[in-house]
């Protein structure tokens, strides 16, 4: 007889993501849960950055805004907050930025959750 692994609830997947979030592991939260073909959706007024499909080009995204940030100095992740297929954190960071001198940035992190998996990200900053 075949054994089915379980798949993580909603909030299974939210409270790990917090957890890995905590630690600044935003690659080893992508390699854990995003879906190979997920969508990352940025504001349209978004900097630099740009809405993607799928799991490499949401890392080259993740790669791109690294070799954009000169020093870290500080960020943060409010606990998850969880609603049917949806986690929601508050985030932020205090970074410099290459050429752009030091900015503090706020948003909201939404993310989908489909199977145990995240098949989208948005971003409201």
């Amino acid at each position: 007889m075949a054994t089915q692994e379980a798949v993580m609830t909603t909030q299974d997947v939210a409270n790990r993501l917090h957890e890995l979030f905590k630690e600044g592991k935003w690659q080893e939260a992508q390699e854990e849960f995003f879906s190979e073909d997920a969508d990352s959706i940025e504001p349209a007024k978004a900097q630099g950055m740009q809405s993607v499909k799928g799991l490499d080009a949401i890392k080259k995204k993740g790669q791109q805004f690294n070799d954009m940030v000169e020093e870290m100095h500080g960020g943060y992740v409010s606990d998850p907050i969880v609603a049917g297929n949806y986690v929601a954190f508050a985030m932020g960071i205090d970074c410099t930025y290459k050429g752009m001198g030091r900015q503090k940035m706020d948003e909201i992190a939404l993310y989908e959750v489909k199977d145990g998996k995240i098949v989208k990200e948005q971003f409201f900053y």
